[in-house]
Parts: C-alpha cells; sequence; structure tokens
C-alpha cells in the first residue's frame, strides 16, 4: 500500500486534487510553481521515512458558530490528498450506506432525502450530537481503528505521523469509567478541523458506533459527522437507545452533547444540516444562513465594482450557494436577492459580466 502513496505519480495527482481553488494561495502556488522539484522532495522524505508535518496555521471562526481551524501547509496537504487515495477504498468498503459525510456519492443533500425518508415513516426521532466530537477524538483509539484494516507497517507509520503531528486543539478534560487522576491530561486527544485526513478520520473513528446501532439496536438511523439520528414510533424505546448509545461512547471517550442530544415528535418542524424541513416535505433556508450569504454577497458586490476580483470568481462563490439553496423552495428568496442580476432564477441564461449583481 505505501507504494501506492510514495510514488511521483500519485504524488502529482495529489497535488492537482489539493490546488483546486487555491492556485492564488503563496504557498500552493509557490509549489506549484516548483512542482517536479517538490515533489520529488516529497517522494524522498516518504521514502526515506524523514517526513514531518509541517506547522499549523490557527485562527478562529465565529460563524456559523466559534470554532479553531487550522491550515496545514500545501506540502502536507499533497500527502493528505495521496494518503487518503490509497487508504480510503480500504475503509470504505465497511462503512454502513447511511454514513453521508466527505464520501464519494453521498454528502449532506442525500443525508437530508434519507432524513425525511425516516421521518415519514416514523413518529418520534432522537436527535443526537456529539460534544467538541474533533477535539475529543482519543489518539490511541483512532490508530487502534486503523490497525483493524491496514496491516502494511510503513503506511501505518504515516498513520500515526499525521495524528501525532496534530495541532493542539481545545481541552476537553472528561473522566470515564477506569480513569485516574492523570488519565485525561496523559492522553492525547483532538484532530485539526480542516484537514482532509481529519474528515476521513473522523469517519474511521465512528465506524464501529455505526454498525453498533445498525447491527446490534437495529435502528433506522442515519449520520452525518457528529450529528445522528435513530426514528422510533416509541419514545421509551429511543430513550433506551440513548442509554446504550452513552455506554458505547464511553468506550469511545465521547460524550453526546446534554443539550443537543433530544427526543422529539417528527411530525414538528426541525432544522437538520443547514435546512429547516417542514411537514409535506417542504423545506426552508434558516434566516441566519440567509444574512450570511446576503453580507458576503453584500462583500462580493463591492470587490466586484473595485475590480479586486472578476465576475469569474464572484459566479464561483455564489453559484455554490445558489446550488445548496435550490434543494428548498427559495424560487422566491433568490429572485428578490438576485432581481435583475446575473443569478435572477427569472433569467434563463447567465447574464453578461457587466450587468449588476
Amino acid at each position: 500500500m505505501f507504494e501506492q502513496i510514495a510514488n511521483f505519480k500519485s504524488l502529482y495527482e495529489a497535488a492537482h486534487r489539493a490546488v483546486r481553488g487555491k492556485r492564488r494561495k503563496p504557498g500552493a502556488a509557490s509549489f506549484m510553481a516548483n512542482l517536479e522539484r517538490e515533489l520529488l522532495r516529497l517522494e524522498r522524505e516518504l521514502r526515506e521515512g524523514t517526513w514531518r508535518p509541517g506547522g499549523y496555521v490557527m485562527f478562529r471562526v465565529l460563524d456559523p458558530k466559534p470554532r479553531m481551524i487550522s491550515a496545514a501547509p500545501f506540502r502536507d496537504r499533497v500527502v493528505h490528498h495521496a494518503l487518503c487515495a490509497a487508504v480510503d477504498p480500504v475503509f470504505e468498503r465497511g462503512f454502513i450506506d447511511d454514513s453521508y459525510a466527505n464520501r464519494k456519492g453521498r454528502g449532506a443533500h442525500k443525508a437530508i432525502a434519507r432524513y425525511e425518508h425516516f421521518r415519514d415513516r416514523h413518529a418520534h426521532v432522537l436527535r443526537c450530537d456529539i460534544y467538541r466530537y474533533f477535539p475529543a477524538i482519543d489518539h490511541q483509539i483512532l490508530k487502534r481503528e486503523f490497525r483493524r484494516r491496514i496491516h502494511c507497517a510503513r503506511t501505518l507509520a504515516l498513520l500515526d505521523c499525521i495524528v501525532d503531528g496534530s495541532s493542539p486543539q481545545e481541552p476537553v478534560q472528561r473522566y470515564f469509567p477506569g480513569d485516574d487522576l492523570f488519565a485525561p491530561f496523559e492522553r492525547r486527544r483532538g484532530l485539526p478541523i480542516g484537514n482532509l485526513t481529519s474528515q476521513f478520520f473522523a469517519n474511521v473513528y465512528l465506524d464501529a458506533f455505526d454498525h453498533f446501532v445498525k447491527e446490534v439496536l437495529r435502528a433506522p438511523y442515519l449520520r452525518y459527522v457528529d450529528d445522528f439520528a435513530l426514528f422510533h414510533d416509541d419514545v421509551e424505546q429511543l430513550h433506551a437507545w440513548r442509554g446504550r448509545i452513552e455506554t458505547f461512547f464511553c468506550g469511545r471517550r465521547l460524550m453526546l452533547h446534554p443539550a443537543k442530544t433530544k427526543v422529539v415528535a417528527t411530525r414538528d418542524a426541525t432544522t437538520f444540516l443547514g435546512f429547516e424541513l417542514l411537514p409535506r416535505g417542504r423545506r426552508r433556508l434558516p434566516e441566519e444562513n440567509v444574512r450570511r450569504f446576503r453580507n458576503r454577497l453584500r462583500g462580493l458586490r463591492d470587490l466586484w465594482r473595485a475590480g479586486t476580483v472578476g465576475g469569474e470568481e464572484v459566479e464561483q462563490h455564489v453559484r455554490a450557494w445558489v446550488a445548496h439553496a435550490e434543494h428548498a423552495q427559495t424560487w422566491r428568496l433568490r429572485q428578490s436577492l438576485f432581481a435583475g442580476g446575473w443569478f435572477d432564477p427569472s433569467n434563463q441564461l447567465l447574464a453578461e459580466p457587466d450587468r449588476p449583481l
């Protein structure tokens, strides 16, 4: 398996995947300007076992919620892409169908459709969220999960190196059965939000839990990262399942979020993965989502008028939001946002670049 990672061809393909949408970033531009030399150096370091993760750039975002984001150096991202391309298929074969995050052919919109499928067939749902999931991921347990599927020593060493090189995360000091006084301080925890590998590792870490819910509890269930739901007609059954989930999570050194975990009636409107899900299959964008986009659109308009960004870049940013919004009943909303502009849904074709946003 290691030969699939540490070779020039794999690293070349990984670099071109990693640079998508980031060609203007200084680190990416510098790497791509000296691509052959950089890739040969990476290949040599990987084969000699001398490659080590570089330092992360840390910054905090407040919208939509406070989070610490860690940006790895571009050359590290190339290694991440090459590694995931080789390792992902091995784990993918064992993942359940109802895990939707960071997997080809799935994603948030298919998760929402599956949620609505279960909702329309059951009276109640147990909505769950894991308390500070990425900062709480235990390195020792994660490495044990690697060894359940991977048997190539050099690939395991590379996986361990990336985990060990994780940037410090917000502390999650929790005691679990069997811990002594120093256990929470001696065990390394946390994966950097923002890494391709972290997204993949997050699925690996919860794979055993997915199978527990599907095969032991035998519950109608779906998961998107750390947000998951179980469905049943009997409220007492859902509360019983919650107790068994909490026991299972103790073995993973995880906790359910006390405020976000609750049993509710499926007939009630709810917010799931960025949409308000309403009765009779209707969907609506939450007001805070619309407000954030209005602010972003205003900023893009100012930059475009100042000549800082071109129409192509504006289109790229706005099209992504429009593609998301089109999964809800938002025709009138989009018409009010873009009236007479490039993205007015009344227009059949994209307007000329000199028309107003």
